[in-house]
């Protein structure tokens, strides 16, 4: 595994947890915390993914492997570039932003809404994780699309609008960790590992069991 590769999705992560969390700060509306989160991924994956591959998230990674598509070697090495990625970004806000800043907001740690259970929480992270990698593997594996970055951001920014309010619509263990880490709050923490693990393995199994099917003509009228 060449260090360039693991760099790239150390610094993607990076990216992701500064510039979601600071946005959080900063005290953006959910469409501009959901842009936040998936501009970071859309421009990274832009700049990084002929190097890595852009994936910055190990449930999408674990979800690549699963169905065939990347070799669990890579995801291995991946995995924990990711997470140190996740940690310095989570890192590098609370400098910037503050503790004080950082702790008005819960330090950006997804968390679930009151009244929201942990069955509900878990069930919104695996659906949102799972059209987010529906996505990553259709677009930008089969159709290797030039704009795949970018609709896969687009997609994050779908799930933070659609969850977001819910559960803190994390998509991802690394952005998870990384607040984590800097707030020390671990409450229904394992909700966004189990989540987005299980989401990824759907929408890969999803994705390539639906690759090859292709719509029937439609019959012909008689004239």
């Amino acid at each position: 595994m060449e260090p360039r590769t693991l760099l790239a999705e150390a610094i993607g992560t990076f990216a992701l947890l500064f510039a979601g969390m600071l946005a959080i700060t900063n005290d953006a509306s959910l469409l501009g915390i959901a842009f936040a989160h998936g501009l970071a991924i859309a421009v990274m994956a832009m700049a990084l993914g002929t190097v890595s591959g852009g994936q910055f998230n190990p449930a999408v990674s674990i979800g690549l492997s699963l169905t065939g598509h990347q070799d669990w070697r890579t995801t291995a090495a991946y995995i924990p570039a990711q997470l140190v990625g996740a940690v310095l970004g989570a890192a590098a806000a609370l400098v910037v932003a503050g503790q004080g800043a950082l702790s008005t907001v819960g330090y950006a740690n997804p968390a679930l809404a009151s009244g929201v259970g942990a069955g509900a929480g878990l069930l919104a992270e695996i659906i949102a994780t799972a059209f987010l990698v529906l996505v990553v593997v259709k677009v930008a594996i089969y159709q290797r699309s030039v704009l795949g970055g970018l609709v896969v951001g687009l997609t994050v920014v779908v799930g933070v609008l659609a969850v977001g309010p819910e559960t803190g619509a994390a998509l991802n263990p690394a952005r998870a960790l990384g607040s984590a880490v800097v707030s020390g709050q671990w409450a229904n923490h394992w909700i966004y590992w189990v989540g987005p693990v299980l989401g990824a393995g759907l929408g890969a199994f999803i994705a390539t069991y639906t690759e090859n099917v292709r719509p029937r003509p439609a019959p012909r009228l008689p004239n």
